[in-house]
């Protein structure tokens, strides 16, 4: 059974040529979802045969959903641009009869990466997500972030993705202060949701325990510390942030709102 894939790109020149190579061992059309790019990922895409449709960011699960009015195929393999299937997914996708099985969504394993380094501690692995499925049954969730496909009815595959989620660990610390905690904060206040003086610390605080010791960060070293202390920092700004919008008008003047995206 034939399989279309499904990216979504912005700004990922460095990324998508090893991604869209990785899905045609196993896709015969790649759709490529870009929502502005201004460097070369448009250009690479189409050279390496992929359809680029041009779409404006309108969040996580519905930007992903785009792609289905232009695939040929019932069935659809959704990587994000810094993910590639390994040989062993590759093989494991190769051998599934999706002609005649009533699944309607299949889960990987994700290695999730800090430059070449491969954290299996803090929740971080297997981290499983639905990435194959049947878009006669199923889609992603319309949600604006941490959207999945929508179904019980999974079968996991025991293979991995891998994700390099991070270049380095300044990447790791940089983008949660510049993205990630400035987003959600502005969800948060757009929804009513209030912090207090002790909601940054008690919110960070929750994060470290959960990541270095439920979750098991301390097997993983100086990276599993790392990693904790990045989803405590996450955290604390998410919440500071919040408390700045609560008591400081000018602060909250400058952002606006109706462009969370």
């Amino acid at each position: 059974m034939k399989i279309s894939g499904n990216i979504i790109t912005l700004n990922e020149e460095k990324n998508i040529a090893a991604c869209i190579e990785s899905m045609q061992t196993v896709c015969d059309e790649i759709i490529v979802v870009d929502s502005g790019s201004t460097d070369n990922t448009i250009e690479i895409a189409k050279s390496l045969g992929a359809t680029v449709v041009k779409q404006p960011y309108l969040g996580d699960g519905i930007q992903k959903n785009v792609a289905l009015n232009h695939t040929q195929n019932t069935w659809v393999l959704s990587l994000d641009a810094d993910e590639r299937l390994t040989p062993e997914m590759t093989q494991a996708i190769q051998q599934l009869d999706l002609e005649s099985t009533s699944i309607e969504g299949y889960s990987f394993r994700r290695q999730n990466m800090i430059g070449n380094r491969w954290i299996k501690h803090c929740g971080w692995y297997p981290d499983r997500c639905i990435r194959l499925y049947n878009t006669d049954k199923t889609r992603f969730a319309d949600v604006k972030q941490h959207a999945s496909v929508q179904t019980k009815n999974v079968k996991n595959i025991d293979a991995d993705i891998i994700h390099y989620s991070f270049k380095n660990i300044g990447e790791l610390f940089a983008k949660p202060g510049r993205n990630f905690s400035g987003r959600a904060a502005k969800i948060m206040y757009a929804k009513g949701k209030r912090a207090n003086c002790f909601s940054p610390f008690t919110h960070g605080l929750n994060a470290f325990i959960r990541k270095y010791i439920f979750q098991r960060g301390f097997m993983g070293g100086v990276d599993g510390m790392t990693v904790a202390l990045s989803a405590a920092v996450n955290s604390y700004l998410k919440y500071a942030k919040l408390l700045e919008y609560q008591r400081d008008p000018s602060v909250t003047k400058q952002d606006d709102f109706k462009n969370i995206w």
